[in-house]
């Protein structure tokens, strides 16, 4: 069972990179109250370098064959003690979430329960491997006007996935929503950049993971979060070569800068 301070959240303002907790060296940033209309004091997080993301790209790209080619079982329980760590959590989460969203807690609640739901369907599908089913087509040689030759696929995993936070769903489209619930599950290492809107509830999920991955002994880079200011730390995370797919939810501009 998690302990106390697991169970409440801790909260930094520090990034996760690996298995380590890194005190971002770039602009300071404070998390925000949108129904007060004010900054929320403590902690203050630290923005993190073009540094700071090489270091967690490469840490994905050494974990993503060796996570790859974990037995499905071992894949499939990572997504659900995600899922039942994020749980743990209780009110903690919810409340934080309230502060730095201003949405009411009936429907962070529904959030939050939909966030665990992705996370243990995937490892449904994850643990009945079926998605693993090869497809073979036979050779046509006699087919007009052209022979067919001999057809095969696999669905196999691409490698380390960008996943960057929308700002109106702090839990469902976040740090563990349903693009990092289907990297993981897929067997690809995830480097997360926490949304603004939300530092500290991306943190306190992040933690979750960043715990259960250690727990679980699995290849450090599995999974890393990144704070940065403006569109520096997303645009060094997204040209990064070991990054091999981006999941973002946002705006056009946003979108674009990252294209």
């Amino acid at each position: 069972m998690p302990n106390s301070s697991e169970v409440t959240g801790r909260i930094t303002g520090e990034m996760l990179i690996g298995r380590e907790s890194v005190r971002g060296a770039e602009e300071a940033l404070h998390a925000f109250n949108p129904a007060t209309g004010t900054d929320i004091a403590e902690p203050v997080f630290g923005s993190g370098t073009a540094q700071d993301v090489g270091l967690a790209c490469e840490l994905a790209r050494k974990a993503f064959d060796p996570y790859r080619q974990l037995p499905l079982a071992v894949r499939a329980e990572f997504l659900e003690r995600i899922a039942d760590g994020i749980t743990a959590l209780g009110d903690a989460l919810v409340e934080r979430a309230q502060q730095e969203s201003g949405l009411p807690k009936a429907r962070l609640e529904g959030e939050r329960g939909r966030t665990t739901g992705q996370l243990k369907l995937f490892a449904q599908v994850v643990r009945s491997g079926q998605w693993l089913d090869a497809t073979l087509d036979s050779p046509l040689p006699e087919r007009k006007p052209l022979p067919r030759s001999d057809l095969r696929m696999q669905k196999i995993a691409l490698g380390p996935v960008a996943v960057f936070g929308a700002s109106n769903f702090p839990l469902a489209f976040s740090v563990a929503g349903g693009d990092t619930a289907a990297a993981l599950a897929a067997g690809c290492p995830v480097v997360v950049k926490a949304h603004r809107a939300h530092l500290g509830t991306s943190e306190m999920v992040g933690r979750v993971i960043q715990r259960v991955a250690q727990e679980m002994d699995l290849p450090e880079g599995v999974f890393s979060l990144i704070v940065g200011a403006g569109n520096s730390v997303g645009e060094a995370l997204v040209a990064h070569p070991a990054i091999k797919a981006v999941g973002f939810t946002g705006s056009r501009a946003g979108g674009l800068a990252l294209m």
